[in-house]
Formats: C-alpha cells, sequence, structure tokens
C-alpha cells in the first residue's frame, strides 16, 4: 500500500482500530471504560472475550467484536461454530476465530477450510468473520495455506495473532504475505505487540486494514492531527 505516516490522521488512523480487552481477568466495568474510550476515539470497534457479551451500553457506531476458539484454537469445530453462533446471538458485529494451528502446520488445507467454513456458516448473515492463524508460529508456506484456507471458507479477513501466542504477535513480513495472497478484496488484521503510532503504520503501509490494539489512546495521541 502507499499509506505513509504523513499521510494518515488521527481520526481516520482510528477508523482502522479494534480496541482490543481480552484479559482474562477483564470485569464488565473494564468492557464498559473500554467502549468509552472507543467512541472518544472514533475507533472501529472494540473487541472484547464472548463472556463479556452482550455488552449492555449503547456502542453508538462502533462495532462490537468477540473471539471463538480463543486463544488455543484447539477446539473442534462444532464448538468453535457454536461459540461464533452464540456471539452473534449476543449482539457480535465481528468474530475472530482462532485456527487450529496444528492442521496448518500438518497442510491440512480441508480440514482448515471445513472448520473456517463451519464458523461461517453458523454465523450470522450480516456478522463478518476474521480468521487469526498465529502467523509467527508458521512459516510462510503454512501462513499461504491458511490464508488460502480462511478464502475458501467464507472468511471476510485474515488476522496475524492471538496476542498470546508465545512466538509473538504480528510483523510486518506476515501482514505483506499475507496481504499477496488474499488479493485485495479481502481484510488483513494485524494484531499482537501493536503499541506505537510507527509500528501502527508500518502494519498499514505492508498491507494491512485493521489493527488490534489494546494501547489505541498512546497510538492515536502520537498520530498527526
Amino acid at each position: 500500500m502507499s499509506t505513509t505516516a504523513a499521510d494518515i490522521t488521527a481520526s481516520e488512523l482510528a477508523k482502522y482500530i479494534d480496541h482490543t480487552l481480552l484479559a482474562v481477568d477483564a470485569t464488565p466495568e473494564q468492557v464498559y471504560a473500554l467502549a468509552a474510550e472507543a467512541q472518544e476515539l472514533g475507533t472501529f470497534s472494540i473487541c472484547v472475550s464472548p463472556s463479556m457479551l452482550p455488552v449492555e451500553i449503547d456502542l453508538g457506531d462502533v462495532k462490537l467484536a468477540t473471539v471463538c476458539g480463543f486463544p488455543s484454537g484447539k477446539h473442534d469445530p462444532a464448538v468453535k461454530a457454536a461459540e461464533a453462533a452464540l456471539a452473534c446471538q449476543n449482539g457480535a458485529d465481528e468474530v475472530d476465530m482462532v485456527i487450529d494451528i496444528g492442521l496448518a502446520k500438518a497442510a491440512d488445507f480441508d480440514a482448515l477450510a471445513h472448520e473456517i467454513g463451519a464458523v461461517r456458516d453458523a454465523m450470522s448473515e450480516r456478522a463478518l468473520l476474521k480468521v487469526i492463524i498465529e502467523s509467527a508460529a508458521l512459516t510462510d508456506d503454512e501462513i499461504i495455506i491458511a490464508c488460502r484456507a480462511a478464502v475458501a471458507g467464507g472468511a471476510q479477513f485474515v488476522k496475524t495473532s492471538t496476542g498470546f501466542h508465545p512466538a509473538g504477535g504480528a510483523s510486518t513480513h506476515a501482514v505483506a504475505l499475507m496481504r499477496e495472497i488474499v488479493g485485495p478484496e479481502i481484510g488483513v488484521k494485524a494484531s499482537g505487540g501493536i503499541r506505537d503510532y510507527p509500528t501502527a503504520i508500518a502494519m498499514i503501509e505492508a498491507g494491512a486494514s485493521r489493527l488490534g490494539c489494546s494501547a489505541s489512546a498512546a497510538i492515536l495521541a502520537a498520530a498527526p492531527r
């Protein structure tokens, strides 16, 4: 992409951001504070754990995202599908699903596409599916398989990371490769370790169309107005 740091303002950058709180000890009060901050910052969405749904406050224009199969991905496809369906019933506009990473490492394209398709089929038609591939734990060939399976399974986005894997989070290399594989019609979400403005811009320049951030306020404070 041709976007540079000089091209994007704080308000424009905010529309890339899923303002995220996935801590295991998160409380309802913290979710409400996250939602209020998201509205103040103008982020695209908030992303919270499925147990925090429904969010019983008016989010205005801010979308509601959640996760399923999180963070390990080692869940039966039927369990992931049921979790995604319930999340949609509880108001989720978007679901970020973790793949079974072992299937990508085994190059089992059919099984990956099956589990992604099962989740997509279980979701509301209005909801958007993002597929977390845990790119830092994969080789380039495995990233390619996972991305192609996500597209085949009907996902609207591929996403780098949960932020919980010891291998690490997003990298510009992975984002650029993912963008190359899925093309311009599928979204690419960079998530995991994006804590400052230069990193956020680097991910967008590499091809990210969405960013998962918990440090959204600090990132946007450093952006041009």
